[in-house]
């Protein structure tokens, strides 16, 4: 039993001085990894189109009494069927029928939708408003 204890402290030794020997240099951190790539920051949403207030005033002011109901054949906002026809012949042609006036087979639009003291801008942003509704 004293042989097998002194072997035991004999190689308890022997390891310990091993350990001992070797390289003394501190012992070298692992290799940095790569950093993972950052992702990109998202684009910022597209900026939303500014809201046409003079187009939904003149609408709420005049076109409404028409549009609103469909008087006349009146389109109403947001009526793709009826809206759609109309939008495909170009905003130029809106913008004539809505100043000078119409007569079609779906009714009639008067100039300037009743309200002659309206102006051509007024007209247009209002046509704009409905139409842009409507798409």
């Amino acid at each position: 039993m004293k042989k097998i204890s002194m072997m035991c402290t004999a190689a308890a030794v022997l390891a310990f001085t091993l350990a001992g020997c070797g390289d003394k240099r501190p012992a070298e951190a692992p290799a940095a990894s790569a950093p993972a790539p950052v992702a990109a920051p998202a684009a910022p949403a597209a900026p939303a189109a500014p809201e046409n207030t003079v187009g939904k005033s003149v609408y709420g002011k005049t076109c409404a009494m028409c549009h609103a109901a469909g008087v006349a054949g009146a389109p109403k906002p947001g009526d793709k069927a009826d809206w759609g026809p109309r939008i495909a012949q170009g905003k130029d042609t809106l913008y004539k029928h809505a100043i000078e006036g119409f007569t079609g087979a779906k009714g009639m639009m008067p100039a300037r939708g009743g309200g002659a003291s309206l102006t051509d801008d007024e007209v247009k942003a209002a046509v704009d408003y409905m139409a842009d509704q409507s798409i």
